[in-house]
């Protein structure tokens, strides 16, 4: 049986089992984060420094004064000064938690094989909706029958992973600096240059 004796007679019994191991994972996975992660120094300064230089641009890029023309390349240098340094340190910032990401992949792999062996073939939710093709494929995927608004575990548990998840770090308090929004790996290109 899948689920918890008491809530096996319940009709929504699969589903919120699904939600619930996804809301523990979510909790595992953001303690695994602030083990090796947010309680460091090295991340506390980083993540300092992101601000500090998030908040030095935004008054750079505010205060524009149109009378003084000759200090406008002036400040067009500092500015992409701090650009730089604050593209840097994001990017420093995500290496740096890269690190910890393999452990929790790590987590999530194995709570997915847990999951999936659990809720194999068995459909945990019915959608309120048609879904379009690519959503269909998603979330019918490895069930019997025709039924379109049928959800599989996998599906459900991919949008409770990414909610929870998503809101359970802005909730703690380590949704990442505002000035590393857009870096990482793959940052937006910068028109200046191309």
């Amino acid at each position: 049986m899948a689920t918890p004796q008491f809530l096996a007679s319940f009709r929504y019994s699969d589903s919120l089992t699904v939600v619930g191991i996804s809301f523990c994972t979510a909790l595992v996975c953001e303690a695994i984060s602030w083990l090796l992660i947010y309680r460091t120094n090295s991340y506390k300064s980083l993540k300092s420094s992101i601000d500090k230089a998030a908040k030095k641009l935004e008054t750079m890029k505010t205060d524009q004064n149109p009378n003084k023309l000759s200090n406008k390349k002036s400040k067009t240098k500092k500015i992409d000064r701090v650009e730089t340094s604050l593209k840097e340190s994001s990017r420093d910032l995500s290496l740096f938690k890269f690190k910890s990401g393999a452990v929790v992949a790590l987590v999530l792999i194995v709570v997915f094989g847990f999951l999936n062996s659990l809720f194999e073939g068995k459909v945990v939710a019915k959608l309120p909706f048609q879904p379009i093709a690519i959503v269909m494929k998603m979330s019918h995927r490895g069930l019997q029958g025709d039924d379109s608004t049928d959800c599989s575990m996998v599906f459900l548990y991919f949008l409770c992973s990414i909610s929870i998840r998503t809101n359970l770090q802005k909730f703690l308090g380590f949704s990442p600096p505002r000035g590393a929004a857009g870096a990482g790996f793959f940052p937006m290109p910068d028109p200046k240059t191309s």
